[in-house]
């Protein structure tokens, strides 16, 4: 398709706030994009480094070291069982393949893809990139009578940090189920839970041990500051993950092997993602009283690096009065209709860039 037919790249559109945020006399604290700010662990380094010598090309499918890594991990942080390793296919980062999925599995024109009335971009990209229509709808009722190819899910979500319960994650499952319909959960955010506890799309109380049609998406940027490795993983139907793996055989769209090492080595370190939770729940705290304190209302934000945030206004006229005060955050607009009236703000800055936020809104 032609990229004319694409939405603008939204970040794009936020330059006119950067300079008037970095024209600050202190320079701007961005907060508009949920990029990590601290080190990839000594060890994990390591781990990438340590295979860094072998020439040949990597298996797409990922060594069986890190497959199962996932499956441990899954199960020790977030009860996740029953999942055979061979149903876990490591991803270059999780935006690639939440942009491809729809087209992967063969979405098409004259289809439908569902996404959250308030989502992460990606996914309404994925659709159009497929050829695809998209539906914003939050509930069943919203879908109607209509059967689309494939629902996303996001709890945590991007930008809003609402939680969706087990109750609400098994009643679209079941509805999926009887429609023939495939479900996929981006669970990038699952273990950055502050004020309710995510869970997976394949934990028991929502799949019954049964993962037919569904998928889950996870992403190690957040959890092990991986970012710049592009390290994720897809599981859940072993068919579904079989029919990604032979499509990205196709196409070469393989994870380097020391990415591989690296994701291995990290899923394994339950240790680096406490200290991770703890730096960013104490940026979370700073910023939300800091926010309040200033005519800020906080809306959901349970969980994920984001604090959902209004003062009741335009969300375009909320980022150019933080900009005039240094202060550059994303306008809930980049995400749907519904964001007009809320910014989101990212806690992934240092300890010293979140302090600076908090003087200039007391100041």
């Amino acid at each position: 398709m032609s990229s004319t037919a694409l939405p603008d790249f939204p970040w794009d559109s936020l330059a006119g706030a950067k300079t008037a945020a970095s024209a600050h006399p202190g320079g701007a604290v961005d907060l508009s994009v949920g990029t990590p700010v601290d080190p990839v662990p000594g060890h994990i380094r390591e781990a990438l480094a340590s295979v860094s010598d072998i020439p040949g090309y990597p298996t797409t499918h990922g060594t069986p070291e890190l497959r199962e890594s996932a499956v441990s991990a899954l199960a020790r942080r977030h009860g996740v069982t029953g999942i055979d390793p061979a149903a876990v296919l490591p991803t270059i980062g999780s935006k690639e393949l939440v942009a491809w999925l729809p087209r992967l599995l063969g979405v098409g024109p004259g289809e439908t893809v569902v996404i959250p009335e308030l989502a992460y971009p990606t996914y309404e990209v994925g659709a159009l990139l497929a050829g695809a229509s998209v539906l914003r709808a939050d509930s069943l009722f919203a879908i109607g009578p209509q059967r689309p190819s494939l629902v996303w899910l996001n709890s945590p979500s991007n930008p809003t940090g609402k939680v969706l319960g087990a109750d609400h994650l098994r009643k679209v499952v079941e509805w999926a189920r009887e429609r023939d319909v495939v479900v996929v959960s981006d669970e990038c955010y699952l273990a950055l839970g502050w004020e309710g506890e995510p869970v997976s799309i394949l934990h028991p109380s929502v799949s019954g041990g049964d993962f037919t049609g569904l998928l889950a998406v996870h992403s190690l940027s957040k959890s092990a500051n991986l970012a710049s490795y592009r390290a994720g993983f897809v599981t859940g139907d072993p068919e579904l993950v079989s029919r990604l793996l032979e499509v990205r055989k196709h196409a070469g769209m393989i994870v380097p092997r020391p990415v591989q090492e690296a994701i291995t080595v990290a899923l394994a370190d339950d240790d680096f993602l406490a200290v991770q939770r703890e730096r960013y729940a104490r940026r979370r705290l700073t910023l939300q009283k800091a926010l309040q304190d200033n005519g800020f209302r906080i809306d959901d934000s349970e969980a994920g690096l984001y604090l959902w945030a209004t003062r009741g206004e335009d969300s375009w006229q909320t980022v150019n009065w933080l900009a005039e005060r240094g202060i550059l955050v994303a306008p809930g607009t980049f995400y749907g209709p519904r964001g007009g009236e809320h910014v989101r703000v990212a806690l992934t800055a240092t300890d010293e860039r979140v302090a600076a936020a908090a003087d200039r809104l007391a100041g």
